[in-house]
């Protein structure tokens, strides 16, 4: 007598949670699209995050902050506007975060505090990351979960 054929998961080997930082450059734009595509397809969750920048610098000059502080919400509201509206568009479960601080270490901690299975993000254009080290190529070095580049 033959034990009965194992009962198998169809539809859940890929991810169930995908994470792609946005910045509003044109490969982080490709990034989003190349991740919102996959969750539809994979039926995955899609979260959104966009991490703001305020260069210590701005605080020096009078006002300096409050002007930075001011573009970065712009920046953030324009790019959750354009996201939410595109994932709802084609079904897809979209949540976006606007954080600030360092890219690296903001995308890993939401990263392992939400789960993610995957990390897409888009290539760096800036001459300056051949040297030292884009943010794409840190969050694949830290090997913590599987990192899409996308150009």
């Amino acid at each position: 007598m033959s034990s009965p054929a194992p009962d198998f998961e169809f539809g859940t080997d890929g991810p169930s949670l995908i994470l792609v930082g946005v910045d509003g450059s044109r490969t982080s734009l490709r990034a989003a699209a190349y991740a919102g595509g996959l969750a539809r397809r994979q039926g995955s969750r899609l979260l959104a995050v966009y991490v703001g920048r305020i260069p210590a610098s701005a605080s020096a000059a009078p006002g300096g902050a409050a002007v930075m502080n001011e573009t970065v919400e712009q920046i953030a509201d324009e790019l959750k506007q354009l996201m939410l509206s595109r994932t709802a568009e084609t079904g897809i479960a979209a949540e976006f975060r606007s954080v600030r601080g360092d890219p690296l270490a903001e995308l890993t901690r939401i990263a392992e505090q939400m789960h993610a299975d995957a990390v897409v993000v888009g290539a760096s254009e800036h001459l300056g990351h051949k040297i030292v080290g884009s943010l794409a190529s840190r969050l694949v070095r830290a090997g913590k979960w599987p990192v899409t580049v996308v150009s």
